[in-house]
This record gives structure tokens, C-alpha cells and sequence, in this order.
């Protein structure tokens, strides 16, 4: 009887400390996106960038898988607007910066995407 109540209190708990470590993960790779981006890129759902060919982050999945984009940051990203500098994260850090940047993108965007990635 313990072991049931305490299986089913794991079933209930499990999924709140899931969505916690996702929310705190998403809140990682925003701090990051502020820190390291936000100077050129617009890096929220709204506004326009201030460097006139960084793209908004909530637009990046129009021109790549934004899950893609996980070997970039770990190599350091080359590519991108002339004067952009060269960044290279750890991986709990690709893992939150690239969370951050699924969760804002468009929806119609995001289902593309996951239907590329089951390809």
C-alpha cells in the first residue's frame, strides 16, 4: 500500500518538476540571449534588432531547424551579421540558449520544424 501511494505521488510530482526544469532551462537561455545577443538581435517576441542584419530571434526558423543550431554554438557561431563575434557556449548552455529560442518562435514554425527533425 506505501509503495502504491508513493509510485503514484512520483506520477504526480515527476511532471510539475519536469515543467519547472524546462521553464528554468528556457529563463537560462534567455539570460544568455540578453547577455550575449541583445546588443544586435531583437531576442524577445517583439521589436526589431538594433544591427540592421541581425535577425529577430523569434524569426530564426524561417532559415534553419533553430535545433540545429546546437553544433554552431558549440563550435562557435561563424556565420551571421559581419561584425558578429565569435561565441562558444557549453552544452548545458546550447541546450538552454536553444530552448529559449524554440519557445519563441512562431508556432506554425515550431510544428515544421519537429516535422523535419521526425524525417
Amino acid at each position: 500500500m506505501l509503495r502504491t501511494s508513493l509510485f503514484a505521488l512520483a506520477l504526480t510530482v515527476a511532471p510539475v518538476a519536469h515543467a519547472q526544469d524546462g521553464a528554468s532551462q528556457i529563463e537560462q537561455g534567455h539570460q544568455l540571449a540578453q547577455a550575449f545577443c541583445s546588443r544586435c538581435h531583437a531576442i524577445g517576441l517583439e521589436g526589431e534588432s538594433t544591427h540592421p542584419q541581425a535577425p529577430p530571434f523569434r524569426t530564426l526558423s524561417r532559415n534553419y531547424p533553430v535545433n540545429e543550431l546546437e553544433e554552431a554554438f558549440a563550435e562557435g557561431v561563424l556565420v551571421g551579421h559581419p561584425d558578429m563575434p565569435q561565441f562558444e557556449f557549453q552544452p548545458d548552455q546550447i541546450d538552454a540558449l536553444v530552448a529559449y529560442l524554440q519557445s519563441i518562435q512562431p508556432k506554425r514554425a515550431a510544428q515544421a520544424n519537429s516535422v523535419h527533425r521526425a524525417r
